[in-house]
């Protein structure tokens, strides 16, 4: 076992808004890597990974126990809606030498869920940069937490506007 793994920091019971957290990078790298939709994703989260079970499963059995629901859904639901303009703001942070295609796939899908819950939460920035530097360390041991730390405080000292950017010109939706 890693000293990470002996000594977990995050404790779901306490934490529901961090669990959410980590469920809605873990769902959105889903939907990137598998193209799923993000509805079934989320109800497949909802159905299967949410919750305790009678065997007390945890994160190392691939179970969420005690995430925070709402705050989930919102989070991967306002990181599919506003993908495009989200991205464009995570490529103007980056050199002009890293592409965003570049970025370890879990490190966009944090990012993304980041940028998602800042624009549409009332948290303030430091704290939303404090728990995803967090969740960044759940998933990384290396230098992505303070990756994550510097693009998202450049990001949210200049946050660009609330708005639903991928939605300005209406398009059907396909069920």
């Amino acid at each position: 076992m890693t000293e990470l793994q002996d000594q977990p920091k995050l404790k779901a019971a306490q934490r529901p808004r961090t669990a959410a957290r980590v469920a809605a990078v873990q769902a959105l790298f889903q939907i990137e890597q598998n193209g799923d939709r993000p509805d079934s994703v989320i109800e497949q989260f909802l159905v299967h990974r949410f919750g305790t079970t009678l065997s007390g499963e945890s994160y190392e059995d691939g179970r969420i126990p005690e995430a925070d629901v709402a705050l989930f859904t919102a989070i991967v639901r306002g990181a599919v809606s506003n993908h495009t303009a989200i991205e464009q703001d995570i490529v103007k942070t980056l050199p002009s030498t890293w592409p965003i295609e570049r970025l370890d796939p879990v490190l966009r899908a944090l990012f993304c869920a980041a940028i998602a819950e800042f624009r549409h939460a009332e948290v303030p920035a430091p704290v939303l940069i404090n728990e995803y530097m967090d969740v960044a360390h759940g998933f990384f041991f290396g230098d992505e937490p303070r990756l994550v730390n510097g693009v998202l405080d450049t990001l949210f000292k200049t946050p660009t506007p609330v708005e639903d950017h991928d939605s300005t010109t209406p398009s059907p939706t396909h069920d």
